[in-house]
């Protein structure tokens, strides 16, 4: 597993007017932040449900074109939304235009009003497991082979031809989120390159689902460090303590979905994140997905100012 340097991405919101998320995007790019991420929903779900929202994939294209360096990606794309061999498609064609800066990430989806709302079948946790596992397989084979073919329970191709091909190879690099032991962890066990966890669990938990993961990758001869370690983490960054309060107070209400800040969010000056990250990079984490609460709630203002300072102040240390 690679230790060093310490990967860090940050989430852009797609409920901000695009000229803002340009800004945003155009400023990471600069700033050295390793990634750029979206969210894949089609309504909100850690904001008002009726908020604007821009679609993911199409805002990604439009990221690709006016960056150069940055990489990018959706944490995490919903399975159910796409056909795997359209999203094979798809996902090479950003790759190639963004001259293989793509992110793969993906997951089954767990949003149900958004399935209801737009008519998206909605099976039951097992099965939208089973059917990522063969929308996987069937995205690999088309970035992979020359012509691919597969026989699923749920999706089938037959000599789908796939070019261009990606640019990286053997293929983009495969994220999937997920922590349920039994089936999704196995699942990254057999297929991903980088296992990402959600911002709302807390270390002790992710002790253990890390100890899991280990275990099945042993049982089918994989070697656990072979998958690189990715967390998302919300980030309350403030320069001056006595600020400090009512920005969490804002944060705990944007954020909460994922459960008390106080406890899971890093918080604080420079200093104090970079003590806090460096616990979970003890823990094995290599990669940071960032939800920085300034970006995210004041995207307008205050936001480039703290995309630029954190970046300034707490990424060197980790380089």
């Amino acid at each position: 597993m690679t230790t060093s340097p310490i990967k860090f991405g940050v989430y852009i919101p797609q409920d901000a007017p695009y000229p803002v998320i340009r800004q945003l995007a155009q400023a990471a790019d600069r700033l050295g932040y390793h990634s750029l991420w979206l969210i894949d929903h089609l309504i909100g779900a850690s904001v008002r449900r009726d908020t604007p929202l821009l679609e993911c994939w199409t805002l990604m294209s439009a990221l690709a074109g006016i960056t150069s360096r940055v990489r990018i990606g959706t944490m995490v794309l919903c399975n159910a939304f796409r056909s795997p061999s359209l999203l094979a498609k798809m996902s090479a064609t950003l790759d190639v235009i963004s001259n293989g800066r793509l992110e793969f990430a993906i997951g089954a989806g767990w949003y149900a009003q958004e399935f209801k709302q737009y008519g998206f079948p909605f099976p039951p946790p097992g099965t939208r497991i089973r059917q990522l596992e063969e929308g996987i397989e069937v995205i690999r084979r088309m970035w992979t082979e020359e012509e691919a073919t597969f026989q699923g329970r749920y999706y089938q191709i037959d000599h789908a031809i796939n070019y261009p091909k990606p640019v990286q190879k053997p293929h983009p690099p495969i994220h999937i989120g997920g922590r349920g032991e039994k089936l999704m962890l196995r699942l990254v066990a057999r297929h991903a390159d980088i296992w990402n966890v959600a911002a709302g669990t807390p270390p002790e938990e992710y002790r253990h689902k890390t100890a899991v993961l280990e275990q099945h990758c042993r049982e089918i001869g994989r070697d656990p460090d072979s998958i690189e370690r990715s967390r998302q983490m919300i980030v309350v960054f403030s320069e001056e303590k006595d600020a400090l309060p009512g920005k969490m107070r804002e944060a705990q209400e944007r954020f909460a979905l994922f459960g008390d800040l106080q406890q899971l969010a890093i918080r604080g000056t420079a200093e104090e994140c970079i003590a806090q990250l460096q616990r979970f990079v003890a823990l094995g984490v290599t990669f940071f997905v960032l939800f920085l609460s300034d970006v995210s709630i004041h995207p307008e203002s205050q936001g480039l100012v703290t995309l630029q300072r954190f970046a300034e102040r707490v990424l060197p240390a980790f380089a």
